[in-house]
């Protein structure tokens, strides 16, 4: 097939080319590098499957595909609230220009939503049915909010075009090409320990998250868009939970040095709790993650050494 993937070049959308390369696949790469890097899909430049565009799909364009993957917007808060209109824009207008498409063209098209349309969840775990407890003017919103918008924005042209969709909300995803400056929770434990700085731990380190390694994320997103039943949404993620304390002390078990955890205030509107419920994905998709969290700290360690330090 000829697959569309905006964002790309970012940490996930890098990981999706590779996968959909090799399995032989046409790939156009759209990305307006604010967070993407060409670094991230360099090694492609020569093959003559792979197309790299310089596009922000804030503006519309016209590419003919069978498959569009929406992955466009920044997803760690240091990086979306710098620019938060700009977010809400990539959101919304990014998502009514790749339906748009979809609907010309006729190709299905699946939306990178995130676990962060849950807010700070009253229900615990989260299920998909779970409407959410997001703060509409809070520092946050500009993601949360945009990202539910453009769920909205997806089922609606389903329900009144026939546009063919399949929604995932995300949830912590950690692995190789993560930005070291990005703010989110693993890169910055990781990043700090290697720079022999001391981790910083923002309130009393037992609000906790669930994370997923990026190779178990993509093998979902690829079972979810090629099956035929489910439109979604549909939670992709780790049910294991740990506290930030715990994802503090592996990682300072396996970089060493003398780093120590220091604490700060908690953010404001920061989620105490994310766990998925990935029912719906064990059933419909036969798919669990595979990849522990040892493992998958010992491979992201091992890439932001190499990154950081050459």
């Amino acid at each position: 097939m000829r697959i569309l993937i905006t964002g790309g070049a970012g940490f996930v959308g890098s990981h999706l080319c590779d996968r959909l390369l090799g399995e032989g696949h046409e790939v156009i790469c759209l990305d307006n590098f604010y967070t993407g890097r060409k670094k991230n899909v360099e090694h492609h430049l020569g093959n003559p499957r792979f197309e790299l565009v310089r596009h922000d799909v804030i503006d519309p364009f016209k590419i003919e595909v069978d498959q569009i993957y929406n992955l466009a917007c920044p997803a760690s808060p240091v990086h979306y609230q710098s620019n938060p209109i700009k977010t809400v824009k990539t959101s919304v207008m990014g998502a009514i220009n790749c339906l748009g498409l979809a609907k010309r063209i006729g190709a299905r098209i699946f939306q990178a939503s995130t676990s962060e349309v849950y807010g700070d969840p009253h229900e615990h775990p989260q299920t998909e049915s779970y409407r959410g407890n997001v703060n509409p003017i809070g520092p946050r919103a500009c993601y949360d909010e945009g990202k539910r918008c453009a769920e909205t924005l997806f089922f609606d042209y389903h329900r009144q075009n026939g546009v063919d969709i399949r929604v995932i909300r995300i949830f912590n995803t950690y692995g190789p090409r993560m930005l070291a400056n990005d703010g989110r929770v693993v890169s910055n434990f990781i990043v700090q320990a290697l720079r022999g700085e001391d981790i910083t731990i923002y309130g009393d380190g037992q609000q906790s998250r669930s994370f997923c390694y990026v190779s178990d994320l993509v093998e979902g997103f690829i079972r979810f868009m090629n099956q035929e039943v489910e439109v979604g949404p549909m939670n992709l993620g780790n049910p294991g939970e740990f506290t930030m304390l715990e994802l503090a002390k592996q990682v300072l078990a396996k970089v060493g040095g003398t780093s120590q955890i220091v604490h700060q205030p908690l953010p404001a509107d920061d989620p105490k709790q994310r766990q998925p419920d990935i029912t719906l994905a064990r059933r419909a998709l036969g798919w669990e993650p595979t990849i522990p969290l040892s493992e998958g700290l010992d491979k992201t360690i091992e890439y932001f050494r190499k990154d950081l330090l050459g």
